[in-house]
C-alpha cells in the first residue's frame, strides 16, 4: 500500500509538468495562417500546414515551417526577418523573393504558371541551401538557384510587409526543430547521492538477516526465518523517503515562486530544485540574457574634441548655424559652389574649425548606411498612394527605421536627435532635412555592403545641389585603421571606448571628382561580369578607392546590460561558479560585453583564440594557450568545433582552468555540446542561462536550466526547469533557494533513514535477547502510526530549515562553495547516522528490558513512548533555525500520541501507564538516548564550528 501511495505520489507530479508542457506545445500548434488556395485565402492552424502549401505570413508573424520566399508587398521585392529565435543574432536579415514570381502582376497569377521548386535533403545547417527553382510553362524554361537569402527559416518572424512562400520543410525537418535536442529526463545529483545510500542499506538489511539465521544455527527450514527476517528489519529501506522528498520538492517549488524579492519566477521541472544548490559551471547567453539588446549612442570622439551625452547639445548648436561654406553651396547653384571646392581640394592642409568638421562628421554618419525609414500608411491602400503620402507626412511620430544591424539604427536615431534626420530612401536615393527644415537630396551610386570579412560598408552618394561625389565609410578600428590618412589618436581611442564597453565604428570619407568615379565606375562594372575570382577582383576594384580617406570621427554605440548584470556576475564567481558565455554574436562584440559585464575583470588579460580549421594549427594554437596563466579564453564555434573533433580531452582541460571563457559565433548544437562536454569532462553540475529559440538545445542539456522571460519571446523561459524575469534574480535563486533547498533535503532524507535504522536496531536486539525469535516487535497499528501520524510532521518540518539567513546568504556567497564539495549528505554524514541510530535502538531496547518488571506488556509501553519522543527530540537537535511551524509540529504529534494511548488498550496496560514509575522510567531512558547527543552537538559547535556561524555570531 505505502508503495503504491508512493509512486502514485510521484506519477502524479511528473503528469501534471507532462500536461503543463503539453498545453504549451498545443498554443503554438494552433496559432492561424492563411493559405493561398485557387478558390482564394483559407485559414489552416499551423500544426496542419503540409509541404507545398502557399502560406501568407503579416508583418510581426511567426513563420509556420522552413519556405522559399516567393512574392512580398513591398516594392523592392525583398524583406527583412528577424531571426534571434533561431541564431541569436539581433540585426535583421534581408530576404529576396524569387524574381521570377515576383515579377508577376498578381497573386492570383502564382496558380496560373507551372513551376517547381527542387530542395536539397533536410540539413543542421542555418546559414545555407541550395535549390532551384524552374518555371516549365515559358520559352525557354527560367531556371533560377536558390541560396540561403531565398528562404524564410520556421521561427523567425517577419519584420517588414507581408510575404507569401512555399513550405518546403515541416515538422522535424525544419532547421529549427533539427538544431534542438532531445529533452533528457533530468535527475538531480541528490537523488542519485540518496539512491547510492538506498543501496548500502538494502545490503545491511541482507546482511543482518543473515547474521540472525546464522546465530540461530540454520535450524529447520532456516530459508523460512530468512524470509521473515528481511521482513522484520525491512523498515532499514525508508520507502517513505521518496514521498516525503517529493512533497519537500514541491515545498521549495513553491516557496522559490512566493518569494518577494524575485517576482514572476517559475518552476516548471519540480523534480531537480536542489540542483540550483551544487552549480559549479554556468553557461550564459549574451543578447537578451546578459544586454538589453538596445542600442544606445553614446560618444561621438572628432580627434581633438569629444562629445559624450551630456555635450551633445554642442553639436545641436553647430548643426543650427550653417558653417559659411555650406551656406554659399547652399544659396548658389552649381557654377557659383565650384570654386570653392577647388580651392579646397588643392589644399587640404588648412585646419578645419570644429564647427565644419562637426558638420562633415554628423553628415557622413547620416549617410553612409543601410538604414531605411518606414512610415505606416494611413489612408494610401495601393503602394503608390503610400509612398505619396510619406512625401508629405514627416511626421516624426510616424516614422520607423528598419535595418539589418541595432547599432546602424542607433546611430541614425542619434542624428535625427540632432537635427540631420533620414526622411527617405529608396534603391536610388536618400533624403535628409537639416535642422532649417531644408531638404537635401542625394543620389545613391554604389552601396558596398558590411560583410564579415571586410569588417565595413560603403556608400557613395552625389549631392543633388551641387553633383559632388564622395565616397563615405566606416567600419570596424581594425579594418580602417590601415585605410585613413595617418593620424595619432584613433588606436588609442577605439580602445578607451572599448574599455568602456562601447561598441566603435570608424567614419571615413574621400571626395572624389567625376572622372574619378566615371573610371572607378567602369572597372567595377567589369569585374562584376568576370566568371572566375569575382569576390577577389570586385574586392581588388573597391580597395583601389580605399586609399588616404579622410578620417572623420569615432563613434561608441552602448549596447545596455541587463539590470544589475554586474554585481549578480561578481556574486556568482565570488560563489566559486565559473562563468561561460556561448552566444551567436561576432567576436568583437562578444569580447566588448563581456568586458563591460565585469565578466572578464579589468586586470585580467584575454587570449583570443585564433581561427583554426586542421588539426596542425589546433595543436600550435593550443600550445600557445597552454602557455597563458589566469587569463581568459575568447574562441569562435569553428575552431572549438575543429579542437572538439582532435583534441577534445586538452581544450576542455585547459578551458577548465580558464577563471572565464567566452564562445562566440556558436550555433545552437554546439551550446548544447559545450554542456555535454563540460558534464563528461568535470562530473560537476552545469546550468545554462538563455532566453532565445537558439538557448533551448542549451538548456535541454545542461543539469538544471534557467531561461528568461525576455524580448525574444516564451520558446527558452518554456523550455528551461526554471524561468526567471530577469537575470540578477539567479544570484538569488542559487545563493537563497538553492541552498536551503540542498540543505533541506539532505537533512530530510538522513532523516528519514534514521527513523528506519532505529526500529530496526530494536527489532534486532529484541530478537537477539529473545533467542533470535522471528516475532515483530511492535504490532499493526503501532508501526503505522510511527511512520506517519506520530513523526511524519516533524520530521517533515525540516522543510523549513535554514541554516542562514538569506541576506547573509546574498551579502556572503562564498559560503556557496561549501555546498559543491556535497559535505552535508556523503558517506560520512551517512554513517555519523546510523552509528547514532544504533546507539539510541540499543539503549531504547536493553533499557526497557532492564527496566521491565515482571510483565512483557511493560516493555512495549516504555520502549515504544521512549521511541515516539527520541525521535521528537532529535528532530529538535537537527533544527537549526526554529520556526513557529516547526514548534506546531512537535506539539500535535506528541498530543496525538498521548491521546492515541487511551485507544491502544490492546497494546498497552492503561493503567500502567497512568503510574509514576511509568513517567520516570521512559523520561530516564530517553535522557540516556538523547543527551549524550545533545553534549556532543554542544561540544562540536564549539570546537569547529561551521563557516558560515562565524559570519553571524
Amino acid at each position: 500500500m505505502t508503495q503504491g501511495f508512493v509512486l502514485a505520489v510521484t506519477i502524479m507530479r511528473e503528469a501534471i509538468d507532462e500536461f503543463r508542457r503539453f498545453q504549451r506545445d498545443k498554443e503554438v500548434n494552433s496559432q492561424l495562417y492563411s493559405k493561398l488556395t485557387v478558390r482564394g485565402k483559407v485559414q489552416v492552424k499551423s500544426s496542419d500546414i503540409q509541404v507545398g502549401d502557399l502560406i501568407i505570413v503579416e508583418k510581426n508573424q511567426r513563420i509556420p515551417s522552413d519556405m522559399v520566399f516567393l512574392r512580398t508587398s513591398e516594392k523592392a521585392g525583398s524583406c527583412f526577418i528577424r531571426t534571434d529565435q533561431l541564431d541569436g543574432e539581433t540585426d535583421w536579415k534581408l530576404k529576396v523573393a524569387v524574381s521570377c514570381t515576383q515579377r508577376l502582376p498578381a497573386l492570383g497569377d502564382l496558380f496560373s504558371i507551372s513551376a517547381y521548386v527542387y530542395a536539397q535533403k533536410p540539413q543542421l545547417d542555418i546559414h545555407s541551401f541550395e535549390g532551384t527553382f524552374t518555371r516549365e510553362d515559358s520559352e525557354p524554361p527560367i531556371h533560377e538557384s536558390l541560396s540561403i537569402e531565398n528562404t524564410l527559416w520556421a521561427n523567425t518572424i517577419v519584420a517588414s510587409g507581408t510575404v507569401i512562400g512555399v513550405v518546403i520543410y515541416t515538422g522535424k525537418e525544419t532547421r529549427s526543430v533539427m538544431n534542438t535536442s532531445n529533452p533528457k529526463n533530468k535527475v538531480g545529483l541528490l537523488d542519485l547521492e540518496l539512491n547510492q545510500l538506498t543501496k548500502a542499506l538494502f545490503v545491511a538489511l541482507v546482511a543482518l538477516s543473515v547474521v540472525m539465521v546464522t546465530l540461530q544455527g540454520f535450524v529447520g527450514p532456516w530459508y523460512r526465518s530468512l524470509f521473515r527476517f528481511l521482513l522484520l528489519f525491512s523498515y532499514i529501506i525508508p520507502i517513505s523517503l521518496r514521498v516525503n522528498l517529493d512533497m519537500g520538492k514541491a515545498a521549495y517549488g513553491w516557496m522559490i515562486m512566493k518569494d518577494e524579492s524575485i517576482p514572476g519566477t517559475v518552476v516548471r521541472t519540480s523534480t531537480i530544485p536542489e540542483e540550483l544548490g551544487r552549480l559549479v559551471y554556468l553557461l550564459t547567453d549574451k543578447t537578451g540574457t546578459l544586454t538589453q539588446n538596445e542600442m544606445v549612442f553614446k560618444r561621438l570622439h572628432l580627434g581633438t574634441v569629444s562629445y559624450g551625452a551630456d555635450t551633445m547639445d554642442e553639436i545641436q548648436g553647430h548643426l543650427r548655424n550653417p558653417c559659411p561654406q555650406m551656406q554659399s553651396q547652399a544659396g548658389g547653384n552649381n557654377a557659383s559652389s565650384t570654386p570653392p571646392r577647388k580651392a579646397q581640394s588643392s589644399a587640404p592642409k588648412v585646419r578645419k574649425s570644429v564647427s565644419s568638421r562637426v558638420h562633415e562628421a554628423v553628415k557622413a554618419i547620416a549617410l553612409c548606411h543601410n538604414v531605411s525609414p518606414v512610415y505606416e500608411s494611413r489612408a494610401g491602400v495601393g503602394g503608390e498612394a503610400e509612398y505619396a503620402e510619406a512625401d508629405q507626412d514627416f511626421s516624426d511620430g510616424n516614422r520607423t527605421y528598419q535595418a539589418a544591424s541595432p547599432d546602424e539604427v542607433a546611430l541614425v536615431r542619434w542624428t535625427e536627435s540632432v537635427g540631420l534626420t533620414l526622411v527617405s530612401r529608396d534603391l536610388g536615393s536618400m533624403q535628409l532635412r537639416t535642422p532649417s527644415g531644408q531638404i537635401q537630396t542625394y543620389c545613391i551610386l554604389q552601396m558596398f555592403p558590411f560583410t564579415s570579412d571586410s569588417k565595413r560598408m560603403g556608400v557613395i552618394v552625389r549631392d543633388e545641389s551641387t553633383a559632388e561625389i564622395t565616397f563615405y565609410m566606416k567600419g570596424a578600428d581594425v579594418a580602417m585603421s590601415s585605410i585613413v590618412q595617418y593620424n595619432d589618436w584613433l588606436e588609442e581611442e577605439c580602445g578607451n571606448m572599448a574599455r568602456e564597453g562601447l561598441r566603435t565604428l570608424v567614419v571615413a570619407k574621400r571626395a572624389l571628382t567625376e572622372e574619378q568615379y566615371q573610371d572607378f565606375e567602369s572597372r567595377y562594372s567589369q569585374a562584376k561580369l568576370s566568371i572566375h575570382d569575382r569576390a577577389l577582383k570586385v574586392a581588388a576594384v573597391v580597395e583601389s578607392l580605399e586609399r588616404q580617406m579622410e578620417l572623420l570621427c569615432l563613434t561608441g554605440v552602448e549596447d545596455r546590460l541587463q539590470a544589475d548584470v554586474r554585481p549578480t556576475l561578481e556574486l556568482l564567481r565570488n560563489a566559486g561558479i565559473k562563468i561561460w558565455m556561448l552566444t551567436g554574436d561576432k567576436l568583437e562584440t562578444a569580447t566588448c560585453i563581456a568586458k563591460s559585464s565585469h565578466l572578464v575583470s579589468r586586470t585580467q588579460d584575454i587570449h583570443i583564440f585564433r581561427p583554426v580549421t586542421n588539426r596542425g594549427e589546433a595543436h600550435l594554437e593550443l600550445n600557445a594557450f597552454r602557455r597563458k596563466h589566469d587569463c581568459a579564453l575568447v574562441i569562435s564555434g569553428d575552431s572549438l568545433e575543429v579542437c572538439l573533433k582532435y583534441y577534445e580531452h586538452e581544450l576542455a582541460e585547459l578551458a577548465c582552468q580558464c577563471p572565464a571563457v567566452v564562445c562566440c559565433r556558436c550555433s545552437p548544437t554546439q551550446k548544447a555540446r559545450i554542456a555535454k562536454l563540460l558534464q563528461h569532462h568535470t562530473g560537476k553540475r552545469t546550468c545554462a542561462v538563455g532566453d532565445g529559440g537558439n538557448d533551448v538545445s542549451m538548456i535541454q542539456a545542461a543539469d538544471c536550466g534557467i531561461g528568461i522571460e525576455g524580448k525574444e519571446g516564451r520558446q527558452a523561459s518554456l523550455a528551461a526547469d526554471f524561468s526567471v524575469t530577469q537575470f540578477r534574480h539567479i544570484g538569488r535563486l542559487l545563493m537563497v533557494h538553492g541552498r536551503s533547498s540542498y540543505k533541506r533535503s539532505a537533512a530530510l532524507g538522513q532523516f528519514v533513514m534514521h527513523r528506519g535504522l532505529i526500529i530496526s536496531t530494536m527489532q534486532a536486539v529484541f530478537s537477539s535477547v529473545f533467542y533470535f525469535a522471528s516475532v515483530p516487535l511492535y504490532q499493526g497499528f503501532l508501526m503505522v502510526g510511527y511512520a506517519t501520524i506520530y513523526t511524519m510532521f516533524p520530521v517533515f518540518s525540516l522543510v523549513l530549515d535554514q541554516d542562514v539567513k538569506p541576506e547573509t546568504a546574498m551579502l556572503y556567497p562564498e559560503l556557496y562553495k561549501d555546498l559543491t564539495k556535497g559535505r552535508s549528505l556523503s558517506f560520512k554524514t551517512f554513517l555519523v547516522w546510523v552509528l547514532i541510530s544504533i546507539y539510541q535502538g540499543g539503549i531504547l531496547m536493553y533499557g526497557a528490558l532492564l527496566l521491565f518488571e515482571s510483565e512483557f506488556v511493560h516493555v512495549l509501553a516504555i520502549s515504544f513512548t521512549a521511541l515516539i519522543l527520541t525521535e521528537l527530540l532529535m528532530v529538535a537537535l537537527t533544527i537549526r533555525t526554529w520556526h513557529w511551524l516547526m514548534a506546531v509540529a512537535e506539539v500535535l504529534s506528541l498530543g496525538c500520541y498521548v491521546a492515541s494511548l487511551a485507544f491502544l488498550n490492546e497494546y498497552f496496560d492503561v493503567a500502567f501507564i497512568t503510574t509514576v514509575t511509568f513517567v520516570w522510567k521512559v523520561s530516564a531512558i530517553t535522557m540516556v538516548s538523547c543527551l549524550p547527543l545533545y553534549v556532543l552537538k554542544y561540544l562540536k559547535r564549539k570546537l569547529s564550528p561551521p563557516s558560515y556561524t562565524k559570519l553571524t555570531s
